[in-house]
């Protein structure tokens, strides 16, 4: 079990949850204050898409994360930001012209994906190590599209966080480590109960930590209902752990949640089972992360 749990907070995510629940951040300001109350509730890090003011939809305009990061940065709270370099690898197939994505299709290369992590130099940022089917659409990340990516996040000084939603992404985060594009100690966080990868199960989360490499810094989660379960079992398995609206818009059956009470009910788990919940400065000693700002 680990002893000492980081505790990161996806503050809004790119679903399509606006409108679902009454208290989705969806401007810079609310992600912004939203991730700022995760933290005072015990959030380390804070992990931060941002969304079209207008409609609520995702979005990677950088001025969009720029002013979302300047609102924490201002704030001075020391907290870890962790910004998402997953947009821009969506599509969606278009029967009528296969060739073409449809409704929902957005592609982008590596040099967009990171543009605004290059910007902004947040502590971590997130690399979404390979392709998936990803609901009724696909996520497509590349071999060489990743390796362009790693580079620039490297050169950035920023320390990637490895998404892996199965375990050929393990696999394929290994290659980039072994390729010197990834600095030690690496930082993944293992995705599950995204449909249609990795199943949110014991067995699933076990055998995912299991084929990390040695030294690794790991944290895990699992979507809706078993956001909480697997908080424990994150934790019982020598993990961090990341709860947030990203992932789960609920804190009980019928109760809408908040990003500061989803890390309040993390924090109460890990606290229960013995273990202690660390601060943004024990998070950096920890995952060797360099302060940016």
């Amino acid at each position: 079990m680990n002893p000492k749990v980081i505790i990161s907070c996806a503050v809004t995510g790119a679903g399509d949850t606006a409108g679902k629940h009454p208290a989705i951040p969806v401007t810079p300001r609310q992600i912004a204050d939203s991730a700022l109350e995760a933290h005072a509730a015990g959030a380390a890090i804070v992990h931060l898409h941002v969304r079209d003011p207008s409609t609520g939809k995702a979005a990677r305009d950088p001025a969009l994360y720029r002013e979302a990061v300047g609102a924490i940065r201002a704030s001075a709270a020391d907290v870890v930001i962790n910004l998402t370099a997953g947009m821009g690898g969506d599509f969606f197939f278009n029967s009528s012209n296969p060739a073409s994505g449809g409704t929902g299709t957005d592609m982008a290369g590596a040099a967009e994906r990171v543009r605004h992590v290059e910007e902004l130099l947040p502590e971590i940022c997130t690399l979404d190590c390979g392709s998936l089917n990803f609901g009724d659409g696909a996520f497509l990340a590349t071999a060489d599209v990743l390796r362009e990516m790693a580079r620039r996040i490297q050169a950035a000084g920023v320390k990637p966080e490895i998404e892996c939603f199965e375990l050929g992404h393990v696999w394929l985060a290994k290659q980039l480590i072994a390729e010197g594009l990834i600095d030690a100690p690496p930082l993944f966080q293992l995705c599950l109960g995204i449909p249609w990868g990795a199943e949110a199960t014991t067995e699933t989360m076990l055998a995912m930590r299991n084929h990390l490499p040695a030294g690794a810094n790991w944290a895990g989660f699992a979507i809706g209902r078993m956001q909480m379960p697997f908080v424990a079992q994150a934790a019982l398995l020598g993990g961090n752990v990341r709860v947030g609206l990203e992932d789960n818009i609920w804190l009980d059956r019928g109760v809408p949640a908040s990003n500061g009470s989803l890390v309040a009910r993390a924090r109460e788990i890990v606290e229960r089972m013995g273990a202690s919940v660390a601060t943004a400065a024990e998070a950096r000693a920890t995952l060797g992360l360099k302060r940016q700002r």
